[in-house]
């Protein structure tokens, strides 16, 4: 099926080409979202006249976008989770997520504009693309921890799982070897 795009479409097109796409895509994806219109003649002829007026307004909305990118560049959000002693998270960081944590921060945007090509699933930073416009992507750090001080230690770069992998290790150093565990009342066998 051809359609004309009316906006830029990542990994498809700029707006006012006319792109072959399956009818799919088309029927679900651009049409009702208002990013593209069928390929007739009739469409064809009646973007032609309403290009520049379409162009224009683009342009404003991507000078838009810009000035928020710049006031809000550097953004970032922490997420406080649950998480097992490995840093495995007890559910996920999802879209919907990191959109709310965003607007708390001052910027505005729905789940939609978040990037995310799987939910974060482990403590740590992790950067989100952020779309404010088809032809603006900002980057927002999403700092994942389980409380706010670990937070904080993470936002300074310290590593917060290797405290707990040393105390594992040096527990696992204390433990002789053919000894049992204390508290079993068993005695090692000789």
């Amino acid at each position: 099926m051809d359609v004309i795009l009316l906006q830029r479409v990542e990994k498809l097109g700029q707006m006012g080409e006319v792109v072959r796409v399956k009818p799919g895509y088309a029927r679900n994806y651009l049409l009702p979202q208002k990013k593209a219109i069928r390929a007739t003649k009739e469409n064809l002829a009646r973007f032609e006249a309403e290009r520049a007026q379409l162009e224009a307004q683009n342009l404003k909305r991507r000078e838009e976008a810009l000035r928020v990118a710049e006031r809000v560049a550097g953004l970032t959000v922490v997420m406080l989770r649950q998480a097992g002693e490995g840093g495995q998270l007890y559910g996920s960081v999802s879209a919907r997520d990191i959109a709310d944590a965003t607007t708390q921060n001052g910027l505005t945007i729905a789940r939609q504009q978040v990037l995310l090509d799987h939910p974060i699933k482990a403590l740590g930073l992790h950067q989100v693309r952020v779309m404010l416009h088809p032809e603006v992507i900002i980057t927002v750090t999403v700092n994942v921890a389980r409380t706010q001080e670990e937070a904080e230690r993470q936002a300074r770069g310290e590593t917060v799982l290797g405290a707990a992998e040393e105390e594992a290790l040096i527990a696992e150093a204390l433990f002789e070897p053919g000894a049992a565990p204390a508290g079993t009342g068993e005695q090692p066998e000789l």
